[in-house]
């Protein structure tokens, strides 16, 4: 009777570490659930996790076909990032008013910049984040406004070398008070990875390239 006492006190014993773990496990999945988006990763997130990650580029990586790479003949680097002269702010004003006084309608500029970069099969993978900032104009700046911002990778010299380039976009919706913060993360730049000689020459040029946004289609008139 007493082993059979001891038994089943010992099952009982079980049966409450069972329960308080599965509790445990069920409240570490509850605020995972809390912690992060049903939805997928928004740009907001992948902006903050860029910002957020270590500065420093990994040392590692792979040469074309999968063998190591070899210092002598490529090298992992992160160019940093300038931003292109006479592209720091763009600036919009009234149908053929100059954008300033009180003929200006917005002006965006760029506030902070982050990027991130990986080596593998003797390619180049970098994500470039860039912040900024909506300030509506005397004029008053429109509901919404598209921001164009152009990146490159360029290797500088005698004769500077365009690598990469790409127009990118975003929308930002004006709040009353004029005033509207952006963001946006370039995930696609891909390039050939320069031999470690070349590497300190590329530079990330980024700017605002309203010369990429589409022109408004003209009103139609009818002809009587």
């Amino acid at each position: 009777m007493r082993d059979q006492a001891l038994t089943t006190t010992a099952a009982a014993s079980l049966r409450r570490r069972g329960a308080r773990r599965r509790a445990a496990v069920a409240l570490t999945i509850f605020a995972t659930l809390l912690a992060t988006p049903a939805s997928a990763q928004s740009i907001t997130d992948r902006f903050k996790s860029l910002f957020g990650g270590s500065s420093e580029p990994a040392q590692s990586g792979t040469a074309s076909g999968g063998a190591p790479a070899s210092e002598a003949e490529t090298e992992l680097t992160c160019p940093e990032v300038s931003i292109r002269p006479g592209a720091s702010t763009y600036a919009v004003g009234l149908p053929g008013k100059t954008a300033a006084g009180n003929d200006l309608r917005f002006q965006v500029t760029i506030g902070r910049t982050a990027r991130e970069c990986n080596l593998g099969e003797g390619m180049i993978k970098a994500k470039i984040g860039i912040q900024g900032r909506v300030i509506a104009g005397p004029a008053g700046a429109p509901g919404s406004v598209d921001v164009p911002l152009r990146v490159a990778v360029v290797q500088e010299g005698v004769q500077p070398k365009t690598i990469f380039t790409k127009l990118y976009q975003t929308k930002v919706a004006m709040a009353a008070d004029g005033n509207e913060p952006f963001s946006l993360v370039a995930e696609d730049i891909v390039y050939p990875a320069p031999s470690a000689a070349a590497g300190d020459s590329y530079v990330f040029y980024i700017g605002f390239d309203p010369q990429g946004l589409k022109p408004e289609p003209r009103p139609k008139t009818k002809h009587k």
